[in-house]
């Protein structure tokens, strides 16, 4: 088995420039491996050009968030930006405000407050479904950057469902282990049916749990 420092150098020169990295799909075991803290395996040269190539390959997902086992690499990295245009009333319901690219290295999450909210998300490892997960509503962060210092930061709303989304998958989890499994659907059905502010239709006539 390749070593973490071989795959991420491996990535780097075959992805060079402006190349994109192949998303691994939900049944890899890579997604389902607990992510090993990164400690330096590669120089910050290095760092910084996968930390550039998990960002191509999210952005041309396109997406809110890569994880590097997403791209075949058990290493606690992600990399986060939300900048989607979204209508007012989406933003309202889903407390969905613009986040800015950052890299975040051996992230935990803790929830803020019991509060939580329920809204449908997909995963670039699992596409053309979606499905409803009950999440905190506001996280405390801690997380390093790739110059190695060190951030505590409190993440609401849809941010904060990013970061939780993100952070579980350097655990081996993925958003379906903990999804209101009536909830599950076709993106396509989701787009047909399903895509309101606020999920209350699809959980009575689905019969899921909503928070």
């Amino acid at each position: 088995m390749s070593n973490v420092k071989d795959l991420i150098e491996e990535l780097v020169e075959k992805y060079a420039g402006d190349g994109v990295a192949p998303i691994v799909s939900l049944g890899d075991q890579v997604l389902r491996q607990t992510a090993e803290p990164f400690d330096g395996q590669v120089d910050d040269a290095v760092l910084a050009e996968f930390v550039a190539l998990m960002r191509r390959t999210m952005t041309k997902a396109p997406g809110v968030g890569v994880a590097a086992p997403q791209i075949g690499v058990p290493v606690q990295i992600a990399v986060l930006e939300d900048q989607f245009p979204v209508p007012p009333e989406i933003v309202e319901a889903r407390h969905r405000y613009p986040l800015e690219f950052f890299a975040a290295i051996n992230p935990v999450y803790r929830a803020a407050s019991g509060k939580r909210r329920g809204f449908y998300e997909g995963c670039l490892s699992m596409p053309g479904y979606t499905g409803v997960v009950n999440r905190y509503f506001s996280v405390h962060a801690t997380y390093l950057d790739p110059a190695g210092r060190k951030h505590r930061k409190t993440f609401d709303g849809w941010q904060a469902r990013i970061v939780q989304h993100e952070t579980d998958h350097l655990s081996g989890i993925v958003y379906v282990d903990k999804l209101e499994t009536r909830s599950l659907c076709t993106s396509a059905n989701y787009s047909a049916n399903w895509a309101d502010p606020v999920p209350t239709r699809a959980a009575k006539a689905l019969r899921f749990k909503l928070d």
